[in-house]
């Protein structure tokens, strides 16, 4: 195989937003994939199944070989078809494969033989996944700060204000609480580390994240950044229940209506998000206890028929006693057993000027200067 093109593992890639070519099979693809990245396979599952027995029983050569009569003919040139639809269209995009070995190689001799070349990403998949690996692991050694308070407080909100916020619930498509799952499908943990360490690419001093658990929807924060956050100096949002209401209204009813309703259609959207929001109460029935769960089931099943009539404030009849009876309580126990200090405690607006304030010192300050407050 003559010598082909070669592009180093650079996380600028990611950061202008190039097209990559993931040329791995689709299961791989679907385990965690570089960011922007578009699976068109060299092989399918079962052909890459079937290689890889040949490649540990008989060695590489029959492993090739056998690759070879698999996909040949019409199969070979669809493939390449593919590839060529893509880069009519992204010109610029790069190949990579799990360690920029054979199969990206494969996929550009078969382009070269119809005259184009492209570059494939030195060290593949898994140098840029260390790449982005090291940039969370470089971020728990920066200045953070963390923003708590009840729910309802707008952190979210608050978080995505600052040029130093660093939104982890976006990372995760997930809000963080038991009605907070996203309509479209959750990341695998892979894409959710990949994601996070391409979001800290432009930020590159201080970080301000929300007060999470280690654990969002179906996946983890990292290690290393999770035990910075723990140690790290924090505010806490302090807003009274008709705010924090009108907040939670409008993140778990109103905006999660306008998302189904552009995903699915209004007669189906409307069965799916009634659907999601009655299933996330019923998983909370053994916290709750029976009476309790069956009084704000009754509240919440009247909401939705006031919600189709056009009433969305009807949803505050369960959603308020779920704030001040279930995650309230909740929160104020944590507090109380934990030993968190607050730089600061007050309303939404305040604590945002804290926080740009604080961005903006740690920011001004050089590296070796930077400590927990």
């Amino acid at each position: 195989m003559s010598e082909l093109p070669q592009i180093a593992p650079d996380l600028a890639l990611l950061r202008e937003g190039r097209t990559l070519i993931d040329v791995r099979a689709p299961m791989e693809f679907a385990q965690g994939a570089l960011p922007g990245a578009v699976n068109l396979p060299l092989m399918d599952d079962e052909e890459r199944h079937r290689v890889g027995i040949a490649y540990k029983q008989h060695g590489q050569a029959a492993a090739i070989a056998l690759g070879e009569r698999m996909v040949s003919g019409s199969l070979k040139a669809g493939r390449i078809e593919a590839w060529q639809r893509l880069l009519a269209r992204q010109p610029d995009a790069i190949i990579y494969c799990f360690r920029g070995g054979l199969r990206s190689q494969i996929a550009q001799q078969w382009l070269a033989e119809v005259g184009v070349s492209r570059p494939r990403i030195s060290g593949g998949w898994k140098a840029m996944r260390q790449a982005l690996c090291a940039q969370i692991d470089a971020a728990a050694g920066r200045p953070l700060l963390v923003v708590g308070g009840l729910t309802g407080c707008a952190k979210t909100t608050l978080i995505q204000r600052l040029p130093s916020g660093l939104d982890l619930e976006a990372c995760a498509r997930h809000k963080g609480s038991a009605f907070g799952r996203h309509p479209l499908q959750s990341p695998s943990q892979i894409d959710f580390e990949h994601d996070l360490g391409r979001r800290l690419l432009p930020l590159t001093g201080p970080l301000v994240v929300e007060d999470e658990s280690r654990h969002i929807g179906t996946v983890n924060v990292p290690l290393s950044f999770w035990q910075a956050m723990q140690q790290a100096p924090r505010i806490r949002v302090e807003m009274p229940l008709d705010w924090r209401l009108a907040q939670i209204r409008k993140d778990y009813i109103d905006d999660l209506w306008e998302i189904y309703r552009s995903q699915f259609g209004d007669w189906l959207g409307w069965a799916l998000m009634r659907k999601q929001l009655a299933t996330a109460l019923a998983r909370l029935a053994k916290r709750l206890g029976s009476a309790r769960l069956a009084r704000l089931q009754r509240l919440q099943q009247l909401a939705f028929r006031e919600h189709a009539r056009g009433d969305r404030q009807a949803h505050d009849a369960w959603l308020a006693p779920l704030l001040t009876e279930y995650y309230d309580p909740m929160y104020r126990h944590q507090l109380e057993k934990g030993e968190q200090r607050f730089l600061h405690v007050g309303d939404w607006d305040s604590c945002l000027a804290v926080a740009q304030e604080w961005s903006a010192r740690h920011a001004a300050q050089p590296a070796q200067q930077h400590a927990v407050e």
